[in-house]
């Protein structure tokens, strides 16, 4: 049945079938997934009265923290962490499948970037490389096997030696994808700035107790200087999360076919905002279908006509984790 499942929610192609198979999930995730169902029904939303995806509740991501969100009967394969801050406790992602996981991230790459045998593939990861249960970590290094180039491979403090790598992939026109958490491609193009204008580089965000909070604007201007890129990528991924959403420059963000973002009232949780306003940010990401597919973060950001979004902020006191990139 999963093989069946991976199928239809990776091959999505257009509205009417997002709604129908997010409207299918939400009743198997009310029947199996015990936070979910309690959140629900102390909400009065139950499957009789969902006939959309706009009625579809979103939980707060927050639940992520205190409860196991799972599947009832399922033994996960595995347990994604989040960074968290000194003292609290981390979200943890009880992941039913990994197939899922990996069949999302590499066809999120695809449906953006091609295929990652098209690219050298450098990840610049120095805090996530130092804990277990990252998420991106797992992510970028199936990214880099499957590049499959001899020279692809994980970078730590070690920057004289990605300097001269990135110089010699340069000189010899490789085609380069270098993903990085912010505050080490800053820590980077401070010490050996280098001109990459062929290279795509991208921020997975992750300025937390590293350096002091700056805006998207001032981060990408500072690497595209040390990069000499025209324009800086991004990624926007959580630990709750099994799929990405990417921008290719000026912080608007896509999602792909399986994956979408709403945007909720702050002072009414419940209520949707339309295209344009403010607010915090909804994910339906259906990749998650043996956790929960509907989560309300703790960001706040405005969607476009285009299906776009940015990301905005995040609500005060909230903790700033991992991969996300506080924007003032």
């Amino acid at each position: 049945m999963r093989g069946d499942e991976l199928h239809r929610i990776f091959s999505i192609k257009n509205g009417k079938e997002f709604e129908s198979l997010a409207l299918e999930t939400f009743q198997y995730q009310y029947e199996n997934v015990a936070v979910y169902h309690e959140f629900c029904n102390y909400l009065g939303r139950h499957p009789s009265s969902v006939h959309s995806v706009d009625d579809i509740p979103f939980l707060p991501i927050s639940f992520f923290r205190t409860h196991a969100v799972i599947s009832k009967n399922i033994q996960p394969q595995t347990t994604f962490l989040s960074s968290g801050t000194t003292g609290s406790r981390p979200s943890q992602h009880f992941v039913a499948d990994i197939e899922y996981y990996e069949k999302s991230f590499l066809s999120g790459f695809d449906f953006f970037y091609g295929k990652p045998s098209d690219y050298c593939i450098l990840a610049l990861l120095p805090s996530y490389l130092e804990r277990n249960g990252s998420s991106l970590v797992y992510m970028a290094n199936e990214l880099i096997k499957q590049s499959g180039h001899v020279e692809s491979g994980f970078y730590l403090y070690d920057f004289e030696k990605l300097h001269q790598k990135l110089s010699h992939l340069r000189d010899k026109k490789t085609k380069i994808f270098l993903i990085g958490v912010s505050f080490a491609l800053l820590d980077f193009v401070e010490k050996y700035p280098i001109s990459l204008s062929h290279c795509t580089v991208m921020e997975t965000g992750g300025m937390k107790g590293r350096k002091k909070e700056m805006t998207r604007e001032e981060l990408h201007r500072r690497l595209k200087d040390g990069f000499g890129a025209g324009r800086i990528h991004s990624e926007y991924g959580m630990t709750e999360l099994l799929s990405q959403a990417y921008s290719k420059g000026e912080g608007k963000f896509y999602t792909p076919p399986w994956m979408k973002v709403f945007i909720r009232d702050t002072e009414d949780p419940l209520q949707l905002l339309e295209n344009e306003k403010t607010g915090g940010i909804n994910v339906i990401d259906l990749a998650n279908r043996y956790s929960c597919s509907f989560i309300a973060t703790q960001d706040l950001g405005k969607k476009h006509a285009d299906e776009s979004f940015e990301v905005l902020g995040r609500f005060d006191h909230s903790d700033v984790r991992g991969c996300n990139l506080m924007v003032l």
